[in-house]
């Protein structure tokens, strides 16, 4: 596996990864409604293109395929976190936290119900429950802190 930085020339495919992601991953713990009014279509993070750029995104590769990304601001919110619904439980999401929380004393997210765990094996805890409204469709995550050690 190779980690590098985002391309702009990556984003096409970073959405369709985020979709795809969410659309099967992400599919166990929240409805079909849910799931399309997080990520609406395969073009759904293109909107999220600037923030890609402005903050610090990795991409994990192998053999030249993109198979995760995720990001982080210069507070240490760590924004997106996603790996390619092929390549779960390969080491691709720690590999990326590895480096995106590099440098930071505190890093905040907000995680999924699906992705709750794998932070809480991380050292995050649970700082708040959070439910959004997105086009009326409630969902639930969880705003989550992680102390650099």
């Amino acid at each position: 596996m190779n980690i590098r930085k985002y391309k702009n020339e990556d984003c096409d495919k970073v959405s369709k990864l985020f979709y795809d992601t969410v659309h099967s991953v992400n599919a166990k713990d929240y409805t079909d409604e849910q799931l399309s009014v997080w990520a609406n279509n395969s073009d759904s993070l293109m909107l999220r293109h600037d923030d890609l750029s402005i903050q610090y995104t990795l991409i994990a590769e192998i053999n030249g395929a993109i198979v995760g990304f995720g990001s982080i601001d210069k507070s240490g919110y760590l924004d997106l976190l996603f790996v390619h619904k092929d390549y779960q439980n390969q080491g691709i999401a720690t590999a990326l936290c590895d480096e995106l929380e590099k440098g930071f004393f505190v890093i905040k997210t907000y995680a999924s119900i699906t992705a709750k765990p794998f932070f809480e094996s991380r050292g995050y805890v649970v700082v708040k429950a959070h439910e959004i409204e997105r086009l009326g469709v409630i969902l639930k995550n969880y705003e989550m802190q992680k102390n650099a050690t």
